[in-house]
């Protein structure tokens, strides 16, 4: 069982300057926050991309490089690397160095993304959304798995008996980042890929019929079921009580699931909506420690996940908060876990 901390690297915006937040303030408040988790015992740290105003990480691999020199034995992964709008050799490439900087501690999370911003960026078509993704995790997978590699496909230009440089000396894991996309679920589990779901609305248990799709097809593509890995990643705060989080933290929250639903076409995020979220049976892991090992708890039994991802800077709380929330979950939430697990096994 592995828990672990997910970060967009969400910019703080000043309503009084109209400004948000330098991105060089808040990319050496994320190393701080991760060097704590790293200390604190957390397992994993995955890394978003984003290429808007409102997030300071274009490039997760450029972050988990510097994470790698400043951590000991935290896993570095992104979360997610856009692949569809990504060039998969220089992906390979990046992670490769990352992991022999940091010795074996890096994972890719490939994932089609929920924005849109990289694809005319990088010059690609919307239209071809699906088919960039299934081709370039076709390449991505097997230069992973071939040192010399001959690779032909419609969006790139072919390589002929080339090997891509360096070598990691084993297969960097890739781990699917999913939605709620039977399809991708699919693809997941053909593959044999691990997989990870983003459960940020609703109920966590309208995801099983899901999981269980992911779980029966798998073993009938004749995958060992004991090294099937499931994780699940969702918005996550913790404080000392309830009441912080609805005073301090909530502000922040619904104003970023503002700005993005004024994009999507989302009603204004209300107060009502967040506690429902906080409630038993939502989808936000929020609350203080005790009601936040609870939920993380029942959600991996209810699912049977190996992993559980909380992602803590949604709308980029202070930094001394989201530093007290890593010191709670690395203090309080994990061990608790943890312990929970360990006294089932035994």
């Amino acid at each position: 069982m592995e828990i672990g901390i997910g970060m967009f690297g969400d910019l703080r915006f000043d309503k009084q300057k109209n400004l948000y937040q330098k991105p060089s303030e808040r990319l050496h408040e994320l190393i701080e926050e991760v060097k704590l988790a790293d200390e604190l015992g957390v397992d994993v740290f995955a890394m978003g991309e984003h290429h808007r105003p409102d997030y300071a990480v274009s490039s997760p691999e450029i972050v988990l490089a510097a994470l790698a020199t400043v951590t000991k034995r935290i896993k570095l992964s992104s979360g997610v690397s856009v692949l569809s709008s990504a060039d998969p050799v220089k992906l390979y490439q990046d992670f490769s160095t990352i992991d022999l900087m940091s010795d074996r501690r890096v994972e890719i999370m490939a994932g089609r993304g929920s924005f849109i911003e990289s694809f005319p960026l990088f010059g690609y078509e919307l239209k071809d959304y699906n088919a960039l993704f299934e081709e370039k995790l076709d390449l991505l997978l097997q230069l992973n798995t071939t040192e010399t590699l001959t690779w032909r496909g419609k969006f790139r230009a072919p390589i002929e008996e080339q090997t891509v440089y360096p070598r990691p000396g084993r297969e960097l894991p890739v781990w699917i980042a999913v939605g709620g996309t039977p399809n991708s679920v699919l693809r997941a589990a053909r593959l044999g890929l691990p997989i990870i779901f983003a459960i940020i609305g609703g109920m966590p248990s309208q995801f099983l019929p899901l999981i269980d799709y992911y779980k029966e097809q798998y073993k009938q593509f004749g995958h060992d079921p004991a090294k099937m890995e499931i994780g699940v990643h969702s918005h996550t705060f913790i404080a000392d009580t309830q009441g912080e989080i609805l005073s301090d933290y909530f502000p922040y929250y619904a104003a970023q699931m503002d700005r993005i639903g004024r994009e999507r076409g989302w009603s204004p995020y209300t107060r009502a909506q967040f506690m429902g979220g906080m409630s038993e049976h939502g989808a936000l892991f929020m609350g203080d420690a005790d009601a936040v090992a609870e939920k993380i708890i029942r959600t991996i039994e209810m699912f049977k996940l190996t992993r559980f991802v909380a992602h803590i800077d949604v709308g980029a709380p202070l930094h001394k908060e989201t530093m007290k929330t890593i010191e709670l979950y690395g203090t309080k939430v994990i061990p608790a876990v943890k312990k929970h697990f360990a006294e089932k096994v035994s």
